[in-house]
């Protein structure tokens, strides 16, 4: 199953995140803040930012997450790539950057090899809520979105590059009739 949502606006730490990262206090927030069970350390979602929930079973894959991380990371390296863009990794971090700015942030948790939460795509976002917060605990890299270099770029326009992307790195045939309906993962 696939799962391409927007959320409001909201901050996130993952299981083992610390408030170090945050600029405000949490009691006194004006967007809402929940700890919840990925891995990772403070990120914001808002409109304008796509997030990509897969669920797979990686035993039909490989029972590898460093290979995963990689994967998903593929995944919006081609969607970059698809707009004339280079998305770059940073060794020893995860996610994608452009220009040194992290476009792309990943969090994940996976139980008996079955995947929960994925990446967060910044595409039109208002970036002012990472302001707020040292996004995924990286101090000296901005955050971006792929509108600072594609003016007038929306959501509409990229997921189905982020859909295309997606079947060719994970070599699935992705089956919907409704484009707002859950898409389904069937292995080529």
């Amino acid at each position: 199953m696939l799962l391409l949502v927007e959320h409001p606006p909201v901050y996130t730490l993952g299981q083992g995140a610390t408030l170090d990262f945050l600029k405000f206090d949490p009691t006194t927030s004006e967007f809402e803040l929940h700890r919840i069970e990925r891995g990772g350390e403070v990120t914001y979602h808002c409109p304008g930012q796509l997030v990509v929930y897969p669920i797979l079973d990686l035993r039909r894959y490989r029972t590898d997450l460093h290979w995963y991380l990689r994967q998903l990371e593929e995944v919006v390296i081609r969607v970059v790539e698809s707009y004339g863009l280079k998305g770059d990794r940073i060794p020893n971090l995860t996610g994608v950057w452009i220009e040194d700015r992290k476009v792309a942030a990943i969090g994940i948790k996976v139980s008996r090899w079955i995947t929960m939460h994925g990446f967060a795509l910044n595409v039109c976002p208002d970036l002012r809520g990472f302001q707020q917060i040292v996004p995924c605990g990286i101090a000296d890299k901005p955050v971006g979105s792929l509108a600072e270099f594609i003016p007038d770029l929306t959501i509409e326009d990229v997921q189905p590059k982020v859909l295309k992307a997606f079947a060719e790195v994970f070599q699935v045939t992705l089956q919907t009739g409704d484009p707002k309906a859950l898409l389904s993962l069937m292995p080529q």
